[in-house]
């Protein structure tokens, strides 16, 4: 499980859940989980565009998500972004079934954008990947605070001069390249379940930004190496166990935020009865 070409892919998917755990912190806090799917989903019409004229498909890949990430962002600022993103999924999808319908040739190799192939990584797809992986993280780096600020307090950092339309394209195209990174290899399917499953998890076990990026990163990586572990031995699909982890991760961080609710609001009772009463509240835990 650990040699030869499974070192290859232990690798790659460790990188993927790191780049997938901090973007997908900023997708959750800003709600745009929608557009974390559209642009990944609607790239494979790029890939399908270059496979038909016999060109790399990361090029296509690169094209199609920084123009799809660049059109949501643009429509977005004209009016509603659920809209926009719903809109510009369909016209991708759309021309990727015309690219399809031209040539099936290509077909394993489409299909493999969607669901993955991150059992049979090659040596030579680690190392562009950790270089856009580390670009993205670099760049999430550099934006930290304005896109805090403005997924937080939007008025806020408009009052501080922060233009939050453009911090949501910048985003974007963070968002794009991310996408064009893993998409070849973990498919659009399993990066959409990494960037909303442990983030979505990590923020309902704590309220502080740093730590629950950190959190994120540590859940997306353990997912990842679960699955991979649970599909060597199942023959099951990666991508059904990532889902399914994730989930239960969400699930998980859910019910501790719900206990946790119940424990501090539980001692205001006796707390309240006995200042009212104007006595010194005893054996009362917080």
């Amino acid at each position: 499980m650990f040699s030869g070409f499974m070192a290859n892919t232990w690798a790659v998917a460790t990188i993927v859940a790191v780049v997938a755990g901090v973007v997908g912190f900023f997708i959750v806090l800003r709600g745009s989980a929608f557009v974390a799917d559209a642009v990944p989903q609607g790239a494979f019409a790029g890939a399908a565009g270059a496979s038909l004229l016999g060109i790399n498909t990361l090029i296509g890949l690169a094209v199609a998500s920084l123009a799809g990430a660049l059109g949501i962002g643009w429509l977005g600022r004209r009016g509603r972004r659920d809209v926009a993103t719903a809109l510009a999924l369909v016209v991708m999808l759309g021309l990727g079934a015309l690219f399809l319908s031209f040539s099936v040739e290509y077909a394993p190799e489409i299909e493999s954008l969607l669901f993955g192939e991150v059992l049979g990584v090659s040596a030579a797809e680690i190392a562009p990947i950790a270089v856009l992986g580390a670009l993205s993280i670099a760049a999430i780096m550099v934006l930290y605070r304005p896109l805090l600020l403005t997924s937080v307090m939007p008025e806020l950092a408009e009052a501080r001069g922060v233009r939050a339309d453009r911090i949501e394209m910048y985003f974007l195209v963070i968002v794009a390249l991310a996408t064009s990174m893993t998409l070849p290899v973990v498919g659009a399917l399993l990066i959409f379940s990494l960037m909303i499953g442990p983030p979505a998890a990590a923020r309902s076990f704590t309220d502080k930004p740093m730590h629950a990026m950190a959190l994120s990163v540590l859940i997306a990586v353990g997912t990842v190496w679960a699955s991979i572990a649970a599909s060597y031995d199942t023959n099951w699909p990666v991508g059904f166990f990532v889902g399914a982890i994730g989930a239960g991760c969400y699930g998980a961080g859910r019910g501790w935020a719900a206990w946790r609710g119940t424990t501090r609001i539980r001692p205001a009772g006796p707390w309240r009865e006995a200042r009212e009463h104007g006595q010194e509240p005893a054996n009362v835990r917080l």
